[in-house]
């Protein structure tokens, strides 16, 4: 006789998908899915056919299941098919369950450290009586992912609930804009679509990343914050600031993750380009689609601490002209993002002490080199709060960007070092951290957004946060140097800049300084300087948009102000991307020398899109879009495209001209789409044009049966 010859095996991808929490993944959905996508440490059922009828006494059927071409002891499971096979979580099993004549059920169990990705299988099949053997190699995808859901794996989550969000949900929000008018932009993950497990086994393998180590999620979350930028190694995406993207799409144009995942595979080339929050977006549709538990994070006013002193930095002239320069530190100055945007991710830390497991802070926007590439993280945030910067990895950096102190300096011959120091700000930096409240999503308002600012440091001003900031400084003698010039200055003038309420497009704004004398016997004369410029969103200068300046007398005991009317044509035709806004305020007493400075940011604010369904979704059936927005500018809008994406409907993203639309009047465009997904359906739109970019909307609908 010979051994026995497999004629089909199968492994229920619909069936094992329910328990495995992998429901949701396109290709397990397909009319004869050709995929089966499981989870680690959790039993998977199949079924083999021979040819012949199974003889129990004489017959032996080995599995080899293999990860990578050069499978070493971690990345090979080999056992063979035993009725008594008892499962254990840190070894391969496979358990016959049933015998049918000539086809055999049975249960897979694999370890719960598994590396994780696409895994091939080979059955060997010989005869105890006989040495030949056949072998079988199985053709189809076997993806094994990360499990969280299980309190053996490194990523488990105790409260299971929560993976609905941080695993599972395939659309978010990520706040961008100045403190005071961020909002939420909405953002497709996708991670369920069938080209992003495809992507991101190419994106581990193009980073090199030796499969032995691809089942501990601290080490997979690095080599994602390295590969999702293009610095090193022809990552996902080509950050650039510039404004300058015509031979590429706009970061503020994408409307998710799938776009940029699906171009990456298909070119194997970088895609241009991307920004801090387009970064973010595709480091969690890659996280959750691998198993690893995230969520997208927004720091509001963050710093970019570039010589590792956990201050920022800011240097004046004498005449307290500010300087775009560092004069202390070759790496580049220190800078100031209106925002920046990062993830987190979930997991164990048994290379830590105990007590550092959790969330932990990861960033792929390529702003500083960690261990020679540009990566940042896994940082645990219980050591960012706590100013612990000797835990692995980046907690320093991470700790500046919500914490540090921001210091002004002013050349001063008389100074050992040059500078004397102007003032320092305790709270300016990291004013307020956002990410999306779990299983809310609100397309329009706020509803959606949950203050996490808790979990990164301690309240502004109590001892424990100038504790956590102080403890950094300690173990960092250039930091040292910088607080030990902190000694108090005599003042008597008080000045104030005016917070700036909402500003809508095409409006004028007032910014203002107030001014006050405290002493009551001496008059004081101050030179003030007011600026108005348009910047990026990382802090970069764009153009001054307007600037007073002028000396004024103010008297014992006095209140005097100095402000500046800027008029809509004063800004428009030097805003840039996401119409940000820095009101920059200097002065100088010549009596006493004191010297203040301050600086506000703000965002003009534009139209969202209205998305709005004609009649009911019913699935597989066309039905009409219309997206809708009033032109708030006294000037038309030329060249107008729309953008709009959902995981629900044929064809994913559509691209639409728009027509030209005068001063004040509403555009309106019709879309035809078609629903093939039944349930809760997400749209997200954008729109550009020549004249106005980066408007964006989002809805949610429900899709019938027919």
């Amino acid at each position: 006789m010979e051994p026995l010859q497999v004629d089909v095996v199968h492994f229920y991808p619909r069936e094992n998908a329910q328990p495995h929490n992998t429901v949701k993944f396109e290709a397990v959905n397909d009319e004869s899915p050709t995929s089966t996508i499981v989870r680690r440490g959790q039993p998977f059922n199949g079924v083999i056919r021979f040819t012949r009828p199974y003889d129990e006494n004489d017959d032996l059927i080995q599995f080899v299941f293999t990860l990578g071409d050069k499978p070493l002891q971690d990345t090979m499971g080999s056992m063979f098919l035993k009725r008594d096979a008892v499962p254990d979580k840190y070894t391969w099993t496979a358990k016959l369950l049933d015998v049918q004549e000539n086809t055999l059920s049975f249960e897979i169990s694999t370890p719960v450290t598994l590396p994780i990705g696409s895994w091939a299988l080979r059955v060997v099949t010989r005869m105890k009586s006989a040495p030949v053997r056949e072998i079988y190699d199985f053709d189809q995808d076997l993806y094994i992912l990360f499990n969280p859901w299980i309190p053996d794996d490194q990523t488990f989550m105790e409260d299971t609930a929560l993976l609905q969000e941080y695993v599972l949900n395939d659309v978010g929000k990520v706040w961008v804009g100045p403190i005071k008018t961020t909002r939420g932009k909405p953002w497709l993950y996708g991670q369920f679509d069938a080209v992003v497990l495809p992507a991101c086994m190419f994106m581990l393998d193009r980073a090199e990343m030796p499969f032995h180590q691809r089942g501990d999620p601290v080490k997979v979350a690095r080599v994602i914050s390295r590969i999702v930028n293009s610095n090193d190694d022809a990552g996902v995406l080509v950050g650039r600031w510039d404004g300058q993207y015509e031979d590429g799409t706009a970061p503020s144009e994408w409307t998710g993750s799938v776009d940029i995942l699906a171009q990456y595979l298909e070119t194997q080339q970088e895609v241009p380009y991307g920004q801090c929050w387009v970064f973010a977006g595709v480091v969690t549709t890659v996280c959750r689609a691998l198993g690893i538990p995230s969520r997208v994070v927004s720091n509001l006013v963050s710093a970019h601490d570039a010589n590792s002193s956990l201050t920022v930095d800011k240097y004046y002239t004498e005449t307290m002209e500010e300087l775009d320069y560092d004069p202390n530190n070759p790496q580049g100055a220190d800078s100031i993002w209106n925002y920046h945007v990062w993830n987190d991710v979930w997991m164990a830390r048994p290379d830590l002490p105990p007590g550092y497991g959790g969330w932990q802070a990861v960033d792929a926007t390529p702003q500083e080199t960690s261990s020679g590439m540009y990566q940042c993280g896994p940082a645990p945030l219980e050591a960012i709060k706590q100013g612990v910067i000797g835990v692995a990895h980046d907690v320093e950096f991470m700790l500046a960007s919500v914490n540090a102190d921001l210091m002004r300096w002013r050349r001063d011959p008389e100074a050992e070092s040059g500078f004397s120091m102007v003032d320092t700000n305790n709270y300016h930096i990291g004013r307020m951290v956002l990410t999306k409240k779990p299983y809310v999503f609100d397309p329009l308002g706020d509803a959606d957004r949950q203050d996490i600012t808790g979990e990164y440091k301690h309240r502004e001003g109590t001892a424990s946060e100038r504790l956590a900031l102080m403890n950094g400084v300690r173990y960092s003698e250039r930091a040292k140097r910088y607080y030990a010039v902190a000694a108090s200055l005599s003042n008597d003038i008080v000045f104030k800049l005016r917070d700036i309420d909402t500003v809508p497009i095409g409006q004028a704004f007032r910014v203002t300084i107030d001014i006050e004398n405290t002493s009551e016997t001496e008059g004081r004369n101050i030179k003030a300087a007011l600026t108005a410029s348009s910047v990026y969103y990382n802090g970069v200068k764009s153009d001054v948009v307007k600037k007073v300046e002028g000396k004024l007398f103010v008297g014992p005991g006095k209140n005097e102000q100095v402000s500046i009317l800027v008029q809509a044509e004063d800004y428009l035709p030097k805003l840039v991307e996401y119409c940000n806004m820095k009101i920059s305020a200097m002065a100088i007493v010549d009596e006493t020398k004191q010297s203040w400075a301050d600086d506000d940011d703000f965002q003009i604010l534009k139209p969202n899109i209205n998305i709005k369904f004609n009649e009911d979704l019913i699935i597989n059936q066309p039905t009409t879009i219309v997206l809708s927005f009033v032109n708030p500018l006294d000037r038309p809008l030329t060249g107008g495209e729309f953008r709009l994406t959902s995981s629900g409907i044929a064809g994913r993203t559509f691209r639409v001209n728009a027509a030209d639309v005068q001063p004040k009047e509403t555009l309106t465009t019709e879309l035809p789409v078609q629903p093939n997904k039944l349930g809760k359906i997400n749209f997200v739109a954008t729109f550009k044009s020549t004249e106005l970019k980066d408007i964006n909307g989002a809805a949610t609908g429900e899709v019938y049966e027919g």
